[in-house]
């Protein structure tokens, strides 16, 4: 530099750019998709767009991944084995221990930021659940939501499920929207797909070179099964014929397409206590009906994605990309069996994973056509899990193949041209933690030792290019252990050492069964006791990589994961929620209610005859409450996890008032609801079941209803009914805890056990 512009030379940093020709990364991850539901691997379901991709890629039909959603999206997007990460479970338990701190440490470099460091775009659509509930309110620093971890735009739900008609919490970027209604016939799958498509055009349009990283995580399939109608009318009549047909006929087309070696045997229905599936022919006609129809719905979720997929790769292609597009299709683990032998109706009321009153209903009786739509939040029999995980035993949360073997294509035409002779289908072992360097590897981008100036933790996974490269090349990942929820197993050169634990049971080596995948891949065989050096052998190597791994402690019956961090006591505080303050966030909303006695008071400023609407809300169909004025009366509805109660609480009187909604938890984990006028009790309705689990799951709404309504008739009538006198605010005082809080009862075996010693 000299004194003037003309004395000077010029420079510039070179902007960073991946080497030419460095291709396009897509990730479509499907939430709770069995090894089956595509048609490269056995379905009936017409998937033309997965059948192209896979025509002219690849299958990987023996893919492993994790057995439950947030930890096998931690492995997916990092490398590392999920307990490393910090996620031995779902990303809605804080126990306080470092398997479970649901948080990728800062020396843990994502996929996501690797990419773009090395000057790619990053962009997520979908669903995210790797921010611990807790944190996923508007207040949080964020330090563990997609754009702090390496994208640089995200459109989707933080959480874990949602309802595909009325998704209870949408988040651009960095930001909650506060949206009051959706347009009709919005679904959420297809907006997703509208957002990761608008992101790809407008990277185009600003960038003609950048490539880009598109993770598209679908919260379909996963519950409550939602469908658009259209799509469901497709699937009419094709699950007539039952869960044991449907397992035979998919079996034989894996069989011939080679994905299974001949000779493999389909493993008799799951019989396992609690996990058991009964023969199709002996359920009554209205049970066959009304079953078929859950599967319709499910297959029509599928049916849906691949739609979807469509839409992204034509997109790709009228821009000339799609050749040099590596697209990945994959399932986070393996079909479920939560909604029970009988499926459910009333998703949140099956799906409270804590003890229950013997009148509890974990099902609703709804209209047979009510299921798959917006007023029905539903999960298929367990008997159309045991089909999707087909050949496999089990389902998603146990260690056994039916949890942690899933579809796998991929796909590049530019870099994976197939040799003649070649099937397309690899028979090697690979895992969910593979998935990082195999894409790091094929983008030509190498993983750094040191990240953000320290050393970078050092990754589990193995890049699987050469087998992509070659169907000869032998798998680099030769052993894996694996734990969900006292779960585990041990995989090496073909041995599987794998136990079904039992809550509570302890942790001994008589839970270990043994199987030889390479005679036995569906694990029919326990050959333990034949071989009781191999079982010694691998149940040592398993603890080992446990200790390693950071996978103790293990789960027992102390009632630890009913912990949570002591700040989260300030959410049981007093809150007063102003007229227009955003909905409250799910979690946030449930600390205030849950397990306890509750008060809500209303103050009305100025109230006119003419005025109606809601005053409050929380909830939607799956659950939740509304205090409403309509007509001159103010009502109370409950929609006690699908069944909708109506209270009258009689005239509202003009002008300024104070109304109070008073909810006493009883035994038998109920609640009895009292209406107060200006200190005056005029209404008072049944005692009702409480909402706890998952519900409600749409949080806490002052003058509104919105998007997904706790009352449907109240929201035919008006929709989001927004209401329309002068409203000040609404005030929660959180009573005391009732004696079945979990969180007390955790407390009290704790204190127990320390008197004991």
């Amino acid at each position: 530099m000299g004194r003037t512009f003309a004395e000077s030379a010029p420079a510039w940093q070179p902007p960073r750019r991946p080497a030419d020709r460095a291709p396009n990364v897509v990730v479509v991850l499907v939430d709770d998709m069995g090894y089956s539901d595509i048609g490269p691997f056995g379905s009936e379901v017409p998937p033309p767009v997965l059948d192209e991709l896979a025509a002219g890629g690849l299958r990987l039909a023996k893919y492993h991944t994790m057995p439950l959603c947030s930890p096998a999206r931690a492995a997916l997007l990092t490398g590392l084995n999920p307990h490393r990460v910090g996620y031995a479970t779902v990303a809605n338990f804080d126990p306080g221990f470092p398997g479970y701190g649901m948080e990728v440490g800062e020396d843990v470099p994502t996929l996501a930021e690797l990419l773009h460091d090395a000057g790619y775009a990053t962009y997520a659509v979908g669903k995210w659940h790797l921010t611990r509930d807790s944190a996923s309110n508007a207040a949080d620093d964020r330090r563990n939501w997609p754009l702090q971890r390496g994208f640089d735009q995200y459109y989707g739900v933080l959480e874990g499920l949602t309802s595909l008609f009325h998704p209870h919490q949408l988040v651009r970027d960095n930001s909650p929207l506060d949206i009051d209604e959706l347009p009709d016939g919005y679904y959420y799958t297809d907006d997703i797909t509208d957002q990761a498509i608008s992101m790809v055009k407008s990277l185009r349009a600003h960038d003609p070179d950048k490539p880009f990283f598109l993770y598209v995580a679908h919260n379909a399939v996963h519950g409550p099964l939602q469908a658009k109608p259209a799509d469901i009318a497709r699937q009419r009549g094709r699950y007539d014929g039952g869960w044991d047909a449907l397992r035979r006929t998919r079996f034989a087309r894996q069989i011939a397409d080679g994905l299974l070696p001949e000779g493999t045997k389909l493993p008799d229905r799951n019989s396992e206590a609690g996990f058991d599936v009964g023969p199709w022919d002996e359920l009554t006609p209205d049970q066959q009906r009304r079953y078929a129809r859950y599967m319709e719905v499910y297959a029509a979720m599928v049916d849906n994605i691949d739609q979807n997929l469509g839409r992204l790769t034509e997109t790709l292609r009228a821009l000339g990309e799609l050749d040099n597009t590596v697209i990945v299709f994959t399932s986070d683990n393996g079909g479920t069996g939560e909604g029970g032998a009988e499926g459910t109706r009333s998703y949140f009321s099956r799906f409270v994973h804590q003890p229950v009153p013997d009148d509890w209903n974990p099902d609703v009786d709804l209209d047979t056509e009510l299921i798959g739509g917006p007023q029905s939040l539903v999960h298929y029999p367990r008997g159309w899990g045991m089909a999707s995980n087909t050949p496999f035993r089990l389902y998603k949360g146990q260690t056994y193949a039916g949890g942690v073997r899933v579809p796998f294509v991929i796909s590049w035409p530019a870099g994976l041209r197939r040799t003649d002779g070649d099937s397309g289908v690899r028979q090697q072992y690979q895992y969910v933690t593979d998935i990082t360097p195999t894409l790091l590897e094929l983008a030509g981008v190498r993983r750094p030792e040191l990240w953000r100036s320290r050393p970078a933790q050092e990754p589990d996974g193995v890049s699987f290019a050469p087998v992509l490269h070659d169907g000869r090349a032998p798998s680099a990942h030769t052993e894996q252990y694996c734990e969900m929820s006292g779960n585990r197993s041990y995989y090496r050169d073909g041995w599987k050492l794998v136990t079904l634990h039992r809550p509570g049971a302890p942790y001994d080596d008589g839970e270990w069964a043994l199987y030889d995948l390479r005679t036995d891949p569906t694990e029919t065989l326990d050959i333990a006791q034949d071989h009781p050096e191999v079982v010694k052998e691998l149940a040592a190597a398993w603890e080992s990589a446990a200790w390693r791994n950071g996978v103790f402690p293990l789960a027992d019956g102390s009632g630890a994961l009913a912990r949570r961090n002591p700040a989260e006591e300030r959410f049981h505080r007093p809150l007063t929620l102003l007229a227009g303050t955003p909905e409250l966030e799910r979690y946030r909303s449930s600390r205030l209610v849950s397990f306890r006695s509750f008060d809500i008071t209303v103050e009305l400023d100025a109230h006119a005859a003419s005025d109606q609407g809601v005053l409050v809300s929380h909830g939607d169909q799956g659950g939740g409450y509304s205090l409403y004025v309509e007509d001159g009366r103010l009502r109370f509805a409950y929609n006690e996890y699908g069944e909708l109660h109506e209270t009258d609480a009689g005239p509202l009187p003009a002008g300024r008032r104070t109304i109070a909604l008073s909810a006493e938890a009883v035994e038998g984990l109920r609640w009895e609801f009292r209406i107060l006028l200006d200190g005056v009790e005029t209404g008072r309705s049944p005692r009702v079941h409480q909402l706890i689990g998952m519900a409600p799951l749409q949080g806490i709404s002052v003058g509104v209803d919105r998007r997904s309504p706790v009352s449907w008739p109240v929201y035919e009538r008006h929709r989001s009914f927004r209401y329309t006198g002068g409203l000040r605010s609404v005030t929660y005082s959180p009573g005391p805890p009732a004696p079945y809080d979990p969180a007390l009862v955790a407390r009290a075996l704790r204190e127990a056990a320390a008197a004991f010693e």
